[in-house]
């Protein structure tokens, strides 16, 4: 674990306020737009989250990366421009949402790992009690990627919606304050929850980015040892892009 370097910025966005993040910021490498996204705040359909945790996911170069062996189908939109969402069914359960990264062709993509509900928080209770029984902590209502696309309203249908489009229902602005071009302060940075083989090495992928002190940044989990006999699917993830 490692952390980067602490740069000035503005204090992190609470709800709509900040400018909207244009695509331009979104078309650099994603090991430069991931840990950027830190303190932005996502919003659709009545909730607002502050991002607290990524991971970047590389594409054709990168073993944990659902595009490593080219585009299929299902992630034919990470193929594409900048500024688009990339959503998938992890585990036939959750919709995890990436925001596509870099020049077309590229198939980068940042992970929504995890965020602070910073407005619509009974609207994102609502949607998390879904199959519960018992009440959600604040501090779990985007806490993991799957939570997240939940608290926000997002499923396979949003899959390739464009963020950066005029009317588009989705909007990533910077906190007020913060230059575009500055990290927020305490990004630390370590290996990627869940993510089995070399695309797990904590040494040659150290690709998880989160903010210090946040309570709602997910524990780190380690990639569960693959049974006898399994079907390798060339070190990929367990089902979270």
């Amino acid at each position: 674990m490692t952390d980067l370097p602490a740069v000035p910025s503005g204090a992190p966005g609470q709800g709509g306020d900040g400018s909207l993040l244009p695509r331009r910021e979104l078309s650099g490498p994603v090991l430069e737009v991931a840990p950027r996204l830190l303190g932005c705040v996502l919003t659709h359909d009545g909730v607002a989250v502050r991002l607290t945790e990524v991971e970047a996911y590389a594409g054709s170069s990168d073993p944990g990366s659902h595009a490593y062996r080219g585009p299929t189908a299902r992630t034919g939109v990470m193929f594409g421009p900048a500024g688009h969402l990339y959503v998938y069914l992890s585990h036939g359960l959750h919709c995890c949402a990436n925001i596509v990264t870099g020049p077309p062709g590229t198939a980068s993509a940042v992970l929504l790992r995890a965020g602070e509900v910073v407005a619509g928080a009974p609207l994102a209770r609502r949607r998390r009690l879904q199959g519960r029984s018992s009440p959600v902590p604040d501090r779990e209502l985007a806490r993991g990627p799957g939570n997240l696309g939940r608290a926000l309203g997002l499923d396979r249908r949003h899959d390739g919606l464009d963020l950066c489009g005029p009317g588009s229902p989705l909007s990533l602005r910077v906190p007020t304050g913060a230059a575009r071009s500055e990290l927020p302060p305490a990004v630390r940075t370590g290996p990627r929850v869940g993510v089995s083989g070399e695309g797990g090495s904590a040494e040659l992928f150290p690709w998880r980015f989160w903010l210090t002190g946040e309570a709602t940044v997910s524990a780190y989990r380690a990639a569960a040892p693959r049974r006898a006999g399994s079907r390798s699917t060339s070190g990929r993830r367990s089902g979270r892009q």
